[in-house]
């Protein structure tokens, strides 16, 4: 049988605000956000119970995952580096920071490093244009970045 962990027990402030919601139109991505705002993605368990709840097909979940690039079926890593690929960061060479942080953490796009620790994301337009490129760690903007610069802020993280 297998362990129940936190990604896949539907907590008691999420069941509530599911019950809240349950009969409320546009319901479904409100309940969806709340998820991940718990979880950091919608894991595939929680999801099962969300369908459950609102009697819906899992598919509809997936649906709306699936449509929105904002929801995450993978989680992330403790540490999501996000980088801009808006017009002024993709001239200014973000991806090329892309590439430098593929090579350094020896993950894709996409991915998750072994230990959890990193993920990278290419993201839009991230409204910082005159800092161009630019790498979002959590709330931390780091602006005007080269590919050197990169080791150093990647260190700032290795707890």
């Amino acid at each position: 049988m297998a362990t129940a962990t936190k990604e896949t027990i539907l907590t008691e402030g999420l069941k509530a605000f599911i019950e809240e919601w349950k009969d409320r139109p546009g319901n479904l991505i409100m309940i969806l956000h709340k998820v991940q705002e718990e979880y950091r993605y919608v894991p595939r368990e929680i999801a099962f119970e969300v369908a459950h709840i609102l009697d819906i097909p899992l598919a509809k979940i997936y649906g709306v995952v699936t449509f929105y690039h904002f929801f995450k079926l993978e989680k992330p890593g403790d540490h999501n580096l996000q980088v801009c690929m808006g017009t002024a960061c993709y001239l200014k060479g973000a991806s090329d920071l892309i590439s430098e942080l593929e090579n350094l953490l020896d993950i894709g796009v996409g991915g998750t490093t072994p230990d959890g620790k990193f993920s990278i994301e290419a993201v839009r337009c991230v409204g910082c244009c005159g800092l161009a490129p630019v790498l979002m760690v959590g709330d931390e903007v780091y602006g005007k970045l080269t590919t050197e610069m990169l080791p150093e802020v990647l260190a700032h993280y290795n707890d």
